[in-house]
């Protein structure tokens, strides 16, 4: 086990188009800001994004916003086009995770915890646990192999509210990052996602879509004695890095 990656590529494996934006956005533009390739995924489409708009159109939406959010830090979005509230893990869908993985061979990996408010980011948290594992390995999949790919430090962002759904318990992050000069940076990508922000914000009268991220920022900054921050738990089962890589950097 390596103290230190080989490659710089960092990889957000979430749900649903905005989900980096909310829970681990400004990690991810210190990261770029420090040279590392950074790429931004989602297993779902967005496709029940909108109380209006048909599936197919949502979808594209959400596919431009997406895009549009992730270009802000120079990086890259990518999809699986799995639809919204039908995410599962099978062989189908691992297998495209894999291959997704595959063409990025990333050295750190971020996804949803074990156990969160919806079934799709706990179905997303088990494809990120089997690519994590098995993408560097020679014939799991017929896509060539990046030199240097290797099984990656591996997060798990906070659920929503930072609380376990089951227990309703603060979940005890491992890692946390001050993302307080990164903020308004983050509240622009998460901006981008016009679809979600203009519906929420009709609503509830008011622009809660951001809000309620600073909010969420701001008691974890406060619980690591800064203004904002993002937490995050580190997997450290065997055979993963065993190193605080987030910490170190």
């Amino acid at each position: 086990m390596t103290a230190s990656p080989q490659r710089r590529v960092a990889l957000s494996l979430l749900a649903h188009p905005d989900d980096a934006e909310m829970f681990c956005a400004g990690t991810l533009i210190r990261l770029a800001d420090a040279g590392w390739e950074v790429h931004i995924a989602t297993v779902a489409s967005g496709d029940c994004g909108s109380m209006t708009l048909p599936r197919a159109e949502i979808a594209a939406v959400r596919r431009r916003e997406g895009i549009a959010a992730a270009a802000k830090i120079s990086a890259t979005y990518h999809t699986l086009d799995e639809p919204d509230i039908q995410v599962v893990f099978d062989k189908a869908t691992n297998r495209k995770a894999i291959d997704l993985v595959r063409r990025i061979g990333p050295t750190l990996l971020i996804t949803h915890p074990r156990h969160d408010y919806m079934l799709d980011h706990e179905q997303v948290h088990l494809l990120a646990r089997s690519t994590a594992f098995s993408y560097s390995i020679p014939n799991a999949s017929d896509l060539p192999l990046i030199p240097g790919s290797a099984i990656p430090w591996l997060y798990y962002c906070d659920p929503v509210e930072a609380r376990d759904p089951y227990s309703r318990g603060l979940v005890s992050p491992t890692t946390f990052v001050d993302v307080t000069r990164q903020m308004e940076r983050k509240i622009d990508m998460l901006a981008c996602h016009a679809s979600q922000r203009d519906w929420l914000r009709s609503h509830h009268g008011m622009d809660e879509y951001i809000e309620a991220m600073k909010r969420h920022s701001a008691e974890r900054g406060r619980q690591h004695g800064v203004m904002y921050a993002e937490a995050f738990v580190q997997h450290r089962g065997h055979p993963f890095p065993q190193n605080d890589l987030l910490a170190d950097l």
